[in-house]
């Protein structure tokens, strides 16, 4: 009977320590749910939804038979990275990043909230650094390159290249294109520098956790993916959370349909079509 409740116990803990190795992201949120000390960081809001409103008016409303409803402010989740990293020049330098814990990308632009694409599809792939090393490999050569290019452009024999394809290949970041592999990403946008230029202000507004969206990704999935993106000489000094203000603008149509459209508080411009519904 003893051994059976220590087989139990034994059981018991390792089973709640593989539970706190998988949640740990989702317990940290809940731990910074609570010990904010009733704050937290945001860019500043530049824009009122009036101000959208009146200057995308024919944008939004057709004609007198839509009708503007009251609109809303939700923040979304970012990272915000201090970096040392060193380019081919191999001087280090250090920067910032911002990353969007909603779609996957990095900003590239506060002034434009210009950012990346494909890191988002790199991180539910799960893409390593050979895999990158393929990804800039093809970008530097306008996204498609013969067998015998990728091997001058990364400098390495065809036995090692091509476990590094074929990996690249089933997590389908890239396709085999006649004779040649082609990056899978629609107008892709991955930067050899890992850096934001960041040229807005941050502030502190009080706490309120129900104003926050849900994020879709880590940030140890952020920090995974830029580890394998920016190669061994990129490292992570310091992480904070920062959000993004953005206004959800309802308009009714004339059928009783709700068309909602989001847009970003700090510049004034419309989010992506992925936002919307």
């Amino acid at each position: 009977m003893r051994k059976v409740v220590v087989i139990l116990l034994i059981a018991c803990l390792f089973g709640g320590a593989g539970w706190l190795y998988y949640s740990q992201d989702h317990v940290s949120g809940i731990v910074q749910q609570y010990v904010e000390n009733g704050e937290f960081l945001t860019f500043k809001v530049r824009y009122t939804p009036e101000q959208i409103m009146e200057g995308h008016r024919q944008e939004l409303l057709s004609d007198g038979d839509h009708a503007f409803q009251e609109p809303t402010l939700k923040f979304h989740p970012y990272l915000l990275l201090e970096v040392k990293y060193a380019p081919a020049d191999k001087k280090t330098r250090e920067g910032t990043i911002l990353w969007s814990l909603v779609d996957g990308e990095m900003v590239l632009n506060t002034e434009t909230w210009e950012k990346t694409h494909g890191f988002e599809d790199a991180i539910n792939a799960d893409a390593s650094r050979n895999d990158f090393r393929i990804i800039y490999a093809l970008a530097k050569n306008r996204g498609n390159a013969s067998l015998e290019q990728l091997q001058n452009e990364l400098h390495v024999e065809k036995d090692t290249l091509q476990p590094w394809i074929e990996s690249a290949l089933s997590k389908h970041l890239i396709i085999r294109n006649a004779h040649e592999l082609q990056l899978h990403f629609q107008d892709p946008k991955i930067p050899l520098q890992p850096e934001t230029k960041v040229s807005d202000w941050l502030v502190k507004k009080p706490y309120s956790y129900a104003q926050r969206t849900t994020r879709n990704y880590s940030p140890s999935q952020i920090q995974k993916i830029a580890k394998a993106a920016f190669g061994d000489d990129f490292t992570i000094r310091t992480i904070k959370d920062v959000f993004l203000p953005v206004y959800s603008i309802e308009v009714l149509n004339p059928d009783g349909s709700i068309l909602t459209t989001h847009w970003n508080a700090v510049n004034g411009q419309r989010i992506p079509t992925r936002f919307d519904h």
